[in-house]
């Protein structure tokens, strides 16, 4: 199949300089989340993964939430002159740092042009006896113009026993599930997510033919989504090892 994406070894800040302004319909980026410690492939990684994904690590740690926010707002300051007028943003974090996000958003962006605060409900994980379980992450919907961004409401299953076998327009809850150790698709790569999540958040948000930027890419999934619903992309990454897994998949898509 066609495949129109490139991805680039280096620092979303320095790269997103280069971008030709006014040339991006949706921003989606899944940063580090500040957890405090390495992020590195688990050691059950599957072997399919290959080369690109064995020893995949980043550093997700700053001195303190107030650094972590202003590392992620000079990137994002950055981009922002390769947004179009029409364009939106997607921001994915976590209970970490979410408060913080989306008053750094209400700031670069405008609090009139935030559009909605999606809850990733995935399921999996591990639970606590003294709180609740966390079982869910963050997204955060801002558009460039208010009046002008393109959207359309993805469709899911009804379960209502009156739509029964028909779809309905999603909710701000996204209920996909994290990817499990059999899943097909699964790399290996540290923080993986799934590709429905993906093909829906784009769906929803990218004109179709438009262009979708993932400064964050890791295992490239933002990349692979968008060129399965013809969309362009473009992604960056600091590690060697996540671009190389990217242009990995990426191939494969081409090849088939």
């Amino acid at each position: 199949m066609a495949v129109n994406a490139s991805v680039l070894l280096g620092d979303w800040l320095d790269l997103a300089t280069d971008l030709p302004a006014a040339s991006i319909d949706l921003l989606y980026a899944d940063p580090p989340f500040n957890t405090g410690a390495t992020k590195r492939t688990p050691p059950n990684a599957p072997k399919r993964a290959g080369a690109a994904a064995e020893g995949a690590s980043y550093e997700d740690s700053w001195p303190d939430t107030a650094a972590y926010i202003a590392w992620l707002a000079a990137r994002l300051r950055a981009s922002l002159p390769a947004m179009k007028h029409s364009a939106s943003v997607l921001i994915h974090c976590d209970w970490r740092t979410s408060h913080h996000v989306r008053l750094l958003l209400d700031e670069l962006l405008g609090a009139e042009h935030f559009v909605n605060h999606l809850i990733w409900s995935y399921g999996l994980g591990g639970s606590s006896p003294r709180r609740f379980a966390r079982k869910h992450d963050d997204i955060f919907f801002y558009a460039m113009d208010p009046e002008a961004y393109w959207f359309e409401a993805p469709r899911v299953d009804a379960t209502s026993q009156r739509l029964m076998g028909q779809t309905k327009k999603a909710t701000d809850v996204l209920d996909v599930p994290s990817i499990n150790n059999m899943a097909k698709e699964r790399t290996g790569y540290p923080t993986q997510k799934p590709l429905a999540l993906l093909e829906m958040l784009i769906g929803a948000c990218c004109p179709p033919g438009g262009v979708v930027l993932d400064p964050c890419c890791g295992s490239g999934t933002t990349l692979v989504a968008a060129a399965a619903l013809g969309r362009s992309a473009i992604g960056f990454d600091r590690s060697p090892s996540a671009v190389s897994l990217t242009h990995r998949r990426l191939g494969e898509m081409a090849a088939n």
